[in-house]
């Protein structure tokens, strides 16, 4: 089958070419709960950026074992071929895929918290084979079947970019009430979704804080009730929106360039800085902390049921999806569009 294979690192980010395509050998079955699936579409996420960058070498790569290796862990799809104890799914069955593979009989995975299993399996990141290809070789637990009307290019974001932004939005809308506020920093690919979300789930006034004038416009009608273009004057801006307060909870999809300081300065005492995005430290005096009594929440990626949930807002269409779509052969074109700014929403990979 065809992939796009990453072979080395670039903590610069200035080589032309990341992945190669190439022939690799088709996947097969090796559990009997194993599927393999015949990729419909997969999503080019920031975090295979970071990826190539380097980012997670130190975590997932310390004895350079992982590349070569074939990126992609937003992935739908359909079935091609399951295991002999594979019960529900049938050859040609429409399924998004869990991005984390997991075995189920570890104490996290019966408590339902998929993302922390004791030996998840993370396709293109902790494995070499990801959804940059033509076939991917998968668990039957990480399986959803999509409803009809969906179809697997329609929905392939949302196994990671869609689902982490499910899980911050589930979180805060647990605490936000009818008249208090929520700041989103980042409209982009994670943050377009986590507004429509917040809008189907919750009554809190939406704040969205962007530093592009094109990205605001676009995620403005997605759901947000006020718009603030990041120009020096932002802090104030939220402030006086929010009756000199601040929000009671505040995600950031940025994580860097001093988006940290600004969310929790932009959160209201008591309130919930949740943060998503990661590229610098968070940084707040204990005695701060401690006067203020705001929370720093991270997030990781859902869970399994979060992602069934996250597919029935998107089955009764509350939550779309804005997508740039690409040709598999196309994957370089598509990592660099996105590291230079160039994508709308999310980029996906349809072979």
């Amino acid at each position: 089958m065809k992939a796009q294979v990453l072979h080395s690192y670039d903590p610069d980010m200035k080589q032309d070419v990341w992945v190669k395509e190439e022939e690799v050998p088709n996947p097969k079955l090796e559990k009997s709960t194993d599927v393999i699936v015949k990729i419909g579409a997969a999503g080019v996420c920031r975090t295979d950026l970071h990826i190539i960058e380097g980012v997670w070498k130190h975590i997932q790569d310390p004895d350079d074992k992982l590349l070569p290796c074939v990126m992609g862990h937003e992935n739908a799809g359909w079935v091609e071929d399951v295991g002999s104890d594979v019960e529900g799914f049938k050859k040609g069955d429409p399924v998004i895929l869990h991005p984390l593979i997991s075995g189920g009989t570890c104490l996290n995975c019966r408590r339902g918290h998929d993302m922390h299993a004791a030996d998840g399996a993370f396709p293109g990141l902790n494995i070499k084979e990801g959804g940059y290809s033509e076939l991917l070789r998968t668990g039957v637990r990480n399986l959803i079947k999509l409803p009809t009307v969906l179809t697997p290019k329609d929905v392939a974001p949302f196994s990671d970019a869609g689902l982490t932004a499910y899980r911050v939005v589930k979180k805060a809308t647990r605490h936000l009430l009818p008249g208090q506020s929520c700041v989103v920093i980042g409209a982009g690919g994670l943050g377009h979704i986590a507004i429509q979300c917040l809008r189907a789930m919750c009554a809190a006034n939406i704040i969205i804080v962007e530093k592009s004038q094109t990205a605001l416009d676009h995620a403005m009608p997605l759901g947000g009730d006020h718009g603030v273009l990041i120009d020096g004057n932002e802090i104030e801006r939220v402030k006086e929106l929010t009756k000199g307060n601040g929000a009671e909870a505040v995600i950031d999809f940025v994580g860097e360039h001093g988006s940290t300081k600004m969310g929790l300065d932009m959160t209201a005492n008591a309130g919930s800085y949740y943060i998503v995005g990661y590229g610098e430290k968070i940084e707040i005096l204990a005695v701060d902390a401690i006067i203020s009594e705001k929370s720093i929440i991270g997030n990781l990626v859902g869970t399994w049921a979060e992602l069934y949930e996250l597919m029935e807002l998107a089955d009764k269409g509350l939550v779309k999806l804005s997508m740039q779509e690409y040709k598999l052969s196309e994957a370089n074109k598509a990592l660099h569009d996105l590291n230079t700014g160039q994508v709308k929403g999310r980029a996906v990979l349809v072979p």
